[in-house]
């Protein structure tokens, strides 16, 4: 989705309103397949997997063909100005969307540590509840129900990690202010070592997952935090993994010539969503690694 408002020479209509499409039919249905699959999975139904797998597969079917029509549009010279600026704020609207839905998870994260922890280890509760809670951050629960498990450090892999992303925010700014000069081989370049970078990330956490499971005996069912520790990390990991996508997606358009200096808002839109990964993950790195 380049948005261009006019993308061969040909003048844009002043507000483009494509015909009828099945696409978010189709993608209702991939999705409500999807779901009843998870939930007879999780219930040992043997049929769940395979209904998953099917819904999971016919979703990506369907937004590939969906997204295809949507580039179709902005190649063919259909999105004016107008619709440019519709794009700009869906996907402004979206990103915030995203950082409340982080935020929620920060939050649980703070008032675990902050308001629970401590008032659950105070004087009334010892006496009448727990009386050998000693409310320190990470714990075992005030039952001792939980399992023994080490927490992961900083070092080495969260501060690699760290590292890999802002690093490949450096480099998608320099495509960015690349492809802004129209220096198409310059943005193809950076672009693709920002993509190397990011799936990077990903087999660095993946290995980061495989260590704590292992030799940690951190898991998910390791009280407040096992579950803060995977539900922050692992939303972030799959962000990361949707990102790196986008930009794969994006990199394949502009070795294929599209997008132009003056209008390359689906580049924009996944640099967007790219730099907002960047700072959920700095946020992470510092209160669930360090603090």
């Amino acid at each position: 989705m380049s948005a261009s408002h006019s993308a061969h020479g040909s003048e844009a209509p002043y507000y483009y309103v494509p015909s009828h499409s099945v696409h978010p039919v189709r993608a209702s249905v991939s999705l409500l397949i999807t779901l009843l699959g998870a939930a007879l999975w999780i219930n040992s139904i043997y049929i769940g997997h395979w209904m998953f797998l099917v819904g999971i597969l016919s979703l990506f079917v369907t937004l590939y063909f969906w997204f295809g029509d949507a580039i179709r549009e902005s190649e063919g010279g259909m999105n004016s100005l107008r619709v440019d600026h519709s794009y700009r704020w869906s996907m402004a609207w979206f990103i915030f969307s995203e950082v409340m839905f982080f935020a929620a998870f920060f939050g649980s994260l703070w008032y675990t540590r902050e308001v629970t922890t401590p008032w659950l280890s105070n004087l009334d509760h010892q006496t009448l509840l727990w009386p050998n809670f000693s409310g320190t951050w990470p714990n075992l629960g005030p039952a001792g129900v939980v399992n023994a498990f080490q927490t992961v450090g900083p070092f080495w892999l969260p501060t690699i990690n760290t590292a890999l992303l802002l690093t490949s925010g450096l480099t998608l700014t320099v495509a960015h202010h690349a492809i802004r000069v129209n220096n198409r081989g310059k943005t193809i370049f950076w672009l693709a070592l920002t993509v190397l970078l990011g799936f990077a990330f990903v087999a660095c956490q993946a290995y980061e997952y495989h260590h704590a499971y292992t030799e940690l005996n951190l898991r998910f069912d390791s009280g407040a935090f096992g579950s803060l520790f995977y539900m922050l990390t692992g939303f972030h990991g799959f962000h990361v993994i949707l990102g790196a996508t986008f930009l794969t997606v994006i990199l394949l358009r502009v070795i294929k010539g599209h997008f132009t200096a003056d209008s390359h808002f689906g580049f924009e839109g996944a640099a967007w969503y790219w730099h907002f990964v960047d700072v959920v993950w700095l946020g992470l790195y510092l209160f669930v690694y360090w603090f």
